[in-house]
């Protein structure tokens, strides 16, 4: 995922709200959201191009143990390793596991450079937490609002005052600080509306080349990744999917995929009841 948006007990009849972007090649081999018989109770998509004995994914839900993970990478041309795990087979390990979520992220820090960079963001729908293993922070349990992070090592919340923070100095991508903040519009307005949540993720506004941050990409890369939804020809959005789980156990879960320049593909929804921690 590259754009991940999350509502933490933000609506007095939701516990969790996520609207996410899977930014990816088009080329890379993907099966869209479905659940594994390999992996009894868990609803996910594939990523069949990070190898190993079983696919990762980058975002998944597990309904017998109650559990959210989804991943981003972080952004560094340069320093990607081979010779490291996949990033989708970290969530496998909390989804398919029994390790509380502030006792997997605080093993996972103690091993920073068995991955690539990630934002990894989990939960057993009691508490959410948020690690990247290229951030100085340490893993942070995030407070009941609205958050969101992309491809940089930085959380955002958002603030009584409407500013987004990261916890640093650093500003807020423009992707995340307005995703946030139209996360949370619709959350207020007409929290059970899938096709607004994906009308947020949808946004193609570029960030102005005053607000680009400086990943190691050439500036012309940087524009065309700057928006919400990625649409080129190589690389974009391949799916954006929209969780709402509600606080008396309810589950929807829709995925919409996309080719090339952003066609639309499918759609795909999944609604289903968690025996949700008090």
């Amino acid at each position: 995922m590259c754009l991940v948006l999350a509502g933490w007990r933000a609506h007095p009849e939701y516990r969790l709200i996520v609207a996410a972007n899977r930014d990816e090649l088009y080329s890379r081999p993907t099966e869209s959201l479905r659940w594994w018989d390999e992996v009894p109770g868990l609803l996910a998509g594939r990523d069949l191009g990070a190898g190993g004995e079983v696919p990762g994914t980058w975002l998944g839900v597990s309904r017998e143990a109650h559990r959210f993970a989804t991943v981003t990478n972080v952004r560094a041309p340069g320093e990607t390793r081979t010779d490291v795990r996949s990033r989708g087979a970290l969530l496998l390990d909390f989804l398919r596991g029994e390790t509380g979520p502030e006792k997997f992220v605080r093993g996972v820090a103690a091993a920073p450079d068995d991955y690539n960079g990630f934002n990894l963001v989990i939960s057993d729908l009691e508490t959410l937490w948020w690690h990247s293993n290229r951030s100085t922070q340490a893993p942070r349990e995030l407070l009941p609002g609205f958050h969101g992070v992309s491809n940089g090592a930085l959380m955002g919340s958002l603030e009584p005052d409407g500013e987004i923070r990261l916890g640093t100095d650093a500003p807020a991508w423009p992707k995340v600080r307005e995703g946030v903040r139209a996360l949370r519009a619709v959350v207020e307005s007409d929290p059970s509306n899938v096709e607004s949540y994906l009308a947020v993720l949808a946004d193609r506004t570029r960030a102005a080349d005053t607000e680009l941050p400086q990943t190691g990409l050439s500036k012309f890369n940087e524009r065309a990744a700057s928006p919400r939804f990625i649409a080129h020809p190589w690389y974009g959005t391949r799916c954006s999917t929209v969780l709402l789980v509600r606080e008396d156990g309810a589950v929807e879960v829709t995925e919409r995929t996309f080719g090339r320049f952003g066609r639309r593909k499918g759609t795909v929804s999944f609604h289903g009841r968690l025996d949700l921690p008090a």
